[in-house]
């Protein structure tokens, strides 16, 4: 869930995770996209290059179709939805860990959407499209996996089962009926396998997106499922009395709670490794709002990486650090669509937790790094003004704000971008 700062909070996990389709097929449908090449939030106009010689949207193929909309007014009503459903209102049990992990990936990605704002999140539900069916549609996937356990228990003869019975038969249909697998545990994977809708499809995805279909399913099938991070994981299991019993070794040579968390238990490394049945009972269980935060970590972590991808070895919060070489020719290149994706991500940990400072200083630096003067001194200010922080850090985002609000109105001028230099 898309590697940044560890400050990210944990969050309702299902429909985070869906990824996108390539990008041809998805804007094959469609007459007007968003447009990641409007000028810079703060009103300036700004000199750009020649536009690329390849058409990255589809209305740079045909000029006579109806007018683009911006990035913001196309992301706008699932941004609501978003904050609907995790606002401090709603009950924690309905919020939908697997519906809004879907939302994350549609609502931020290229494509735009006809919505009307009085329509209902059931409604707009309906008009997202991943990869051709709807966020309903993806869900219903894990209704097709909850009946085919439920089949393997009956195929065994189990009518009434416990949550151990329960998850044996969950991973029978998994791994071995279905031919799901897991990735490795590192953020230069795709991201897709950081999306729930592209891990139902490829069958193939992060342990964390594991871990978030084995609580979808077996809530349909009526078994609570409970979780946690531990250290770098997040690790699941059934509730039950006798917890004891999730670490007996099965005849395969593994127990069932290495089965269902993976290679982390097994590995000395990892602080997984060392619990047993009783540490399980003094874990902190997360919350539908602490799995969707979690999802939101992990896509920033993914979209960050590959959007530094260009300038390896490129720290978030780098600038801070290099006030004496301030201009604005020295932004480094980054891949605009990861960086879009990686500040949507931030946005939505901030609607989570507002008093999270540290994901606004990172949400700050990203608006710097896509000229969005305005939007990273509002950020960064709040930093400053709102959260005690340490002084020498406090110190560097002063000065960096100073300069931003001096190259904010350099940026008016004619200069060409060489000539911004703020000393």
């Amino acid at each position: 869930m898309l590697s940044a700062s560890s400050s990210f909070a944990p969050a309702s996990a299902a429909a985070m995770t869906m990824a996108s389709s390539p990008l041809v097929s998805r804007f094959a449908a469609h007459r007007t996209t968003l447009r990641y090449d409007l000028p810079c939030s703060s009103g300036i106009q700004m000199k750009t290059r020649n536009p690329s010689p390849y058409p990255l949207f589809l209305n740079q193929l045909n000029n006579d179709g109806p007018r683009t909309k911006s990035y913001k007014e196309v992301i706008k009503p699932f941004r609501q939805m978003f904050a609907r459903e995790i606002s401090s209102q709603s009950n924690d049990s309905d919020i939908s860990i697997a519906k809004r992990e879907t939302i994350q990936d549609k609502t931020d990605s290229e494509e735009e959407l006809e919505t009307d704002p009085s329509e209902t999140d059931s409604e707009e539900e309906q008009l997202l499209q991943l990869d051709g069916k709807s966020i309903t549609e993806w869900l219903s996937a894990l209704d097709a996996i909850s009946k085919q356990v439920e089949a393997e228990l009956v195929s065994r003869g189990i009518n009434s089962c416990n949550s151990v019975q329960v998850l044996e038969a969950v991973n029978t249909v998994l791994f071995d009926t279905r031919g799901f697998k897991r990735t490795s545990a590192c953020f230069d994977e795709d991201p897709k396998d950081s999306y729930l809708h592209s891990v139902l499809n490829s069958r193939c995805g992060t342990a964390f997106l594991f871990s978030v279909i084995y609580i979808e399913v077996c809530q349909r099938l009526g078994v609570p499922i409970l979780g946690a991070k531990v250290g770098e994981e997040f690790l699941v299991w059934p509730k039950t009395e006798n917890p004891e019993e999730l670490f007996e070794v099965a005849t395969s040579g593994k127990s069932l709670f290495a089965i269902v968390n993976g290679k982390c238990v097994d590995d000395p490394k990892s602080m997984a490794s060392d619990l047993t049945g009783k540490s399980l009972l003094g874990l902190d269980v997360a919350t539908n709002r602490d799995i969707i935060g979690i999802a939101l970590a992990n896509l920033f972590r993914v979209h960050w990486k590959r959007a530094s991808k260009p300038t390896p070895g490129q720290m978030l919060t780098a600038p801070l650090s290099e006030l004496n070489n301030f201009r604005i020719s020295n932004i480094p290149l980054l891949r605009p669509q990861d960086l879009r994706l990686a500040i949507a991500a931030a946005e939505r940990l901030l609607m989570l937790d507002p008093n999270n400072w540290r994901v606004r200083r990172d949400l700050g630096m990203m608006h710097y790094y896509v000229r969005q003067c305005r939007e990273a001194i509002i950020e960064l200010s709040i930093c400053i003004a709102s959260f005690e922080i340490e002084e020498e850090e406090a110190k560097e985002l002063k000065l960096f704000v100073e300069k931003l609000h001096r190259l904010f109105s350099l940026m008016s001028s004619p200069l060409d971008s060489d000539r911004l230099a703020v000393r």
